[in-house]
């Protein structure tokens, strides 16, 4: 049995979103974050190169739908129509990214929250690994169906003139903070079986760490170069933010 991490200060989601870094490249992680860096290395550089060169057309596209009387907030809405369509395509392919890597993230969830809190690794084989798949594909699932009719009806607000662009991309971003937090804290409350809906109440109980965290993540995976190595790093920090406020109470599900 290894020694438990030292106690750390009381820290904001964000807080724990940075110490993900450090807790990824700790000896004993970086093995169980390499397939799911390269996994996200992969999806979002090619994304992100293919969005960056059709940006601006498509901006030039949705604010020919502005009236002409309301052309005077073309300065105020571009920006906020940007990062719209960035937060938009970034929660897109991160969640594409999750669904690939999501049993090699529980993986490293599992491993760290045993470095975290001085328990034996587990021994997880290839083959346990993939006899998980099938459930761990039923919990993304149950995730997808989450948030799929909400995206939905923000996905209508933003095509509302001049509402749904101002409000819209600002609601947008908050939902897809909230969603970011979802995915990643819900790889250690799944290692142990945790229903989602439960999880889900045990977030919003500390919403503001909830979105606090969840907005980093989506702020860096919006970034590039960022949001290459944001999956591990995230991974990471849910997990500590797991280990210091959620464990004690719902490990026994």
């Amino acid at each position: 049995m290894q020694p438990p991490q030292p106690i750390q200060a009381p820290l904001s989601g964000a807080g724990y979103f940075f110490r993900g870094f450090s807790l990824a490249m700790q000896p004993g992680t970086r093995r169980f974050v390499l397939l799911p860096l390269l996994i996200n290395m992969v999806l979002f550089g090619t994304a992100f190169g293919f969005i960056l060169s059709q940006l601006s057309d498509w901006i030039d596209g949705w604010m020919s739908l502005l009236p002409t009387w309301l052309d005077w907030l073309s300065y105020l809405l571009w920006p906020l129509i940007t990062v719209a369509v960035l937060v938009t395509f970034s929660y897109l392919f991160s969640t594409i990214a999750n669904w690939i890597a999501a049993p090699f993230n529980g993986l490293l969830a599992e491993h760290l929250e045993a470095k975290l809190t001085g328990q034996p690794a587990p021994d997880t084989g290839m083959a346990a690994i993939m006899k998980d798949v099938p459930r761990i594909m039923h919990r993304e699932w149950i995730k997808l169906k989450y948030y799929l009719p909400k995206a939905l009806g923000l996905f209508i607000l933003l095509w509302i003139p001049a509402i749904g662009q101002t409000v819209g991309p600002v609601l947008w971003f908050l939902f897809s903070a909230w969603m970011m937090s979802i995915q990643y804290a819900d790889y250690p409350f799944d290692n142990h079986k945790v229903p989602f809906p439960t999880m889900r109440d045990a977030l919003k109980l500390k919403r503001g760490k909830s979105l606090s965290f969840g907005s980093l993540v989506m702020v860096c995976t919006m970034t590039p170069i960022l949001n290459l190595f944001v999956m591990p790093v995230a991974v990471c920090g849910a997990t500590a933010m797991w280990v210091d406020h959620y464990r004690d109470q719902y490990r026994t599900h």
